[in-house]
């Protein structure tokens, strides 16, 4: 993650603090890094208490540089960290205190089943060769995930970067003797917890408001990540049995 916000470390500048920068001026800052940024996502950090710009008497929000730090900070732990807003809002709060920032290297997602960052940066899809030799799988193993539903290539055999995260995974526990056949359990729980949070998401998701499609994603997200927890969580109790005498 990058270094701490100035606006929540107490270190920046003066006139890092000045609020003289408006929400469009805010976005364009952040939209090089943040592409999928958008102003109702600012004013979404703001109602959540992730930012507090100053407003002109007539009502206009104004932002100071260390604002925009804070909102480059929150955006980039949920973009590399995976966390939910509750867990960056604790984060600044010790910022804020003066106290160190919890230890952000156990998201949802291990480290070690991300995507690389030129990988995940990729324009386009992955060649099935390229895309094998990132995962760590044989083309064999390529294969038999396809076959078995937890890949899927696209019309021309591409794979995209942001599916080398399972392929990772599928390799990984390969070279444990669990082989793409025997994972079909866990497609299969997984689209029924996909299935489960549509049914509670899909009419805000369809919604044609930009502020309510923006908090069902932040909450599409950290369902994601209570999701991930109870199921390590629950598959965690089950094998400490197996060890008890």
């Amino acid at each position: 993650m990058r270094s701490a916000p100035a606006g929540a470390s107490g270190d920046g500048a003066p006139d890092a603090r000045t609020p003289r920068l408006t929400i469009g001026a805010v976005l364009g800052a952040l939209r090089d890094d943040f592409p999928d940024v958008t102003i109702s996502k600012i004013r979404f950090l703001e109602a959540e208490g992730l930012v507090s710009p100053q407003r002109t008497p007539s009502g206009y929000r104004k932002f100071s540089r260390a604002d925009v730090d804070r909102l480059r900070y929150v955006l980039t732990a949920q973009r590399d960290h995976y966390l939910p807003l509750r867990v960056i809002k604790e984060h600044l709060d010790a910022l804020d205190r003066g106290e160190p920032v919890p230890d952000p290297a156990a998201p949802a997602v291990p480290e070690e089943l991300r995507p690389d960052g030129d990988a995940a940066a990729a324009s386009g899809p992955m060649e099935a060769a390229a895309f094998a030799a990132a995962a760590g799988l044989t083309p064999a193993q390529l294969g038999d995930c396809v076959q078995f539903g937890l890949l899927v290539p696209d019309a021309d055999g591409r794979h995209p970067a942001g599916d080398l995260p399972v392929a990772r995974a599928a390799a990984g526990l390969a070279r444990h003797g669990i082989e793409p056949r025997h994972l079909r359990v866990f497609r299969t729980g997984a689209e029924r917890e996909a299935a489960l949070v549509e049914q509670l998401l899909a009419p805000v998701l369809r919604s044609r408001s930009e502020d309510a499609r923006a908090r069902a994603t932040e909450q599409l997200a950290e369902l994601a990540a209570l999701s991930a927890q109870l199921h390590r969580a629950l598959l965690e109790a089950r094998l400490r049995d197996l060890l008890r005498p």
